[in-house]
């Protein structure tokens, strides 16, 4: 009897242990399978030319990238690839930003081990994936409800600017976070200006203060 083909799966994470794990749980799964994983998206992005992974799980944050923009350049490398994104990160912050950058989910990694192979199956048939709390949220957003009370102001901030903030947060500088970027120190100074103007913050060292206790 042949046996049906498994479902490929690609990590995208720099933790070696949550790799592990995830491996080898997708791997004990009859039809699914962990065909390949890398800390290095652009090492990803060279084995996805030969062969593309049915689903893709991305870390947010990469040692030397945000999950976003990687997210972003693959879609546009490989339109039609699905990816599950994980994260330590809150997911009110980051999920939505996901979808809209074209994920077609969002867990948690202290989720993961639960319902990772969930997801991943969701993600299969054709669905989104997102937890209980943040699936209700974000259909109250997309059919413009304004923002729960106690909302976390820095939901307000672009993608770009939630990636300069956190770099504020791990103590870089403005030309450290430029030359990071490849942008300009201008440029990183704008994104200063507007992050301060919409987290109502009156000086640069009330940004970092702040960056700082996000990050804890």
């Amino acid at each position: 009897m042949s046996r049906e083909p498994k479902s490929n799966i690609y990590i995208i994470d720099d933790h070696p242990l949550l790799v592990k794990g995830l491996s080898e749980l997708i791997n004990a799964q009859p039809d699914l399978e962990v065909t390949g994983t890398t800390g290095e998206w652009t090492e990803a992005l060279e084995s996805f030319k030969k062969k593309l992974p049915e689903i893709v799980i991305l870390d947010v944050t990469l040692k030397n990238a945000n999950g976003i923009e990687v997210l972003k350049n693959l879609k546009v490398h490989f339109p039609n690839i699905r990816v599950l994104m994980l994260s330590m990160h809150d997911e009110n912050l980051y999920a939505l930003r996901a979808l809209k950058a074209g994920a077609q989910g969002y867990i948690m990694k202290a989720a993961a081990t639960e319902k990772v192979v969930q997801a991943i199956r969701q993600i299969l048939s054709g669905e989104l994936y997102l937890s209980d709390v943040m699936a209700k949220k974000t259909m109250a957003q997309l059919v413009g409800r304004r923002k729960e009370p106690g909302a976390s102001p820095l939901e307000d901030l672009s993608d770009r600017e939630l990636e300069v903030f956190t770099m504020v947060g791990e103590g870089l500088t403005t030309r450290q976070i430029a030359e990071k970027l490849h942008l300009s120190v201008k440029t990183i100074e704008t994104h200063k200006a507007h992050i301060k103007e919409k987290l109502n913050l009156q000086s640069a060292t009330e940004l970092v203060q702040h960056a700082i206790h996000w990050k804890d």
